[in-house]
């Protein structure tokens, strides 16, 4: 379990104006994924928005976590659905970090929900990718190659208040997340999204296949 002691962390003032995740994967696994995976992560890549539909769950644990977390700018969606359109705006904030807003509207079913849910992945303490809500909840993330697919994976959890970084018991989170990015050729790729929690299993998981506006073969 990590220590809860306060720490302190300022960005590099010299912080690369684009993320490069290659730096995080390292450069044989970077070289295993495919071109248009390298592409969509790679430094300087344009802004772009993603399109599909998205299937959502959570547990009742899970809808407890997505109501607690409003006072952190509601990073944690309760939304129940199948088939619910999606968007993803991916934007870079020329200071070394990319803004991730994905946007749940209208479902294929009829049923409504909303839900925007906004972070920035950017360097962080030692080395490690941080991914950042704007209400300042915040997780350390290994990134890495798996059988051609990238994967985002929390290391730990903490809350990011100004300089402070106050770290979040393993217990008090609503658990591992795991996030894959797999292509599938032809401009498509599918995310997926799931926290497993030691205690309560599974609190979220979604999933969707999305078309890239940028790819064309």
């Amino acid at each position: 379990m990590p220590s809860t002691a306060l720490t302190s962390f300022a960005p590099a003032a010299d912080a690369a104006r684009h993320l490069d995740l290659a730096d995080y994967v390292g450069a044989a696994g970077w070289a295993r994924l495919p071109a248009a995976v390298r592409r969509r992560f790679g430094a300087g890549h344009p802004d772009v928005d993603y399109t599909c539909r998205m299937d959502l769950r959570c547990s009742a644990i899970g809808r407890i976590y997505a109501s607690l977390s409003r006072a952190f700018g509601s990073p944690l969606t309760s939304l129940q659905a199948r088939g619910l359109a999606a968007t993803v705006r991916v934007r870079g904030n020329d200071q070394g970090g990319v803004v991730w807003e994905r946007v749940f509207g209208e479902a294929a079913n009829g049923a409504t929900g909303a839900a925007i849910v906004r972070s920035t992945k950017e360097p962080g303490a030692e080395g490690q990718l941080t991914e950042r809500t704007d209400g300042g909840l915040a997780m350390a993330l290994d990134v890495f190659e798996e059988n051609g697919t990238l994967v985002f994976q929390s290391r730990r959890f903490f809350l990011a208040l100004g300089p402070l970084r106050i770290p979040v018991p393993q217990w008090l989170s609503p658990g591992q997340c795991r996030v894959t990015h797999t292509d599938l050729g032809g401009g498509d790729f599918r995310f997926t999204l799931s926290m497993q929690h030691p205690l309560w299993g599974e609190t979220f998981h979604q999933s969707g296949v999305f078309t890239d506006p940028l790819q064309v073969e």
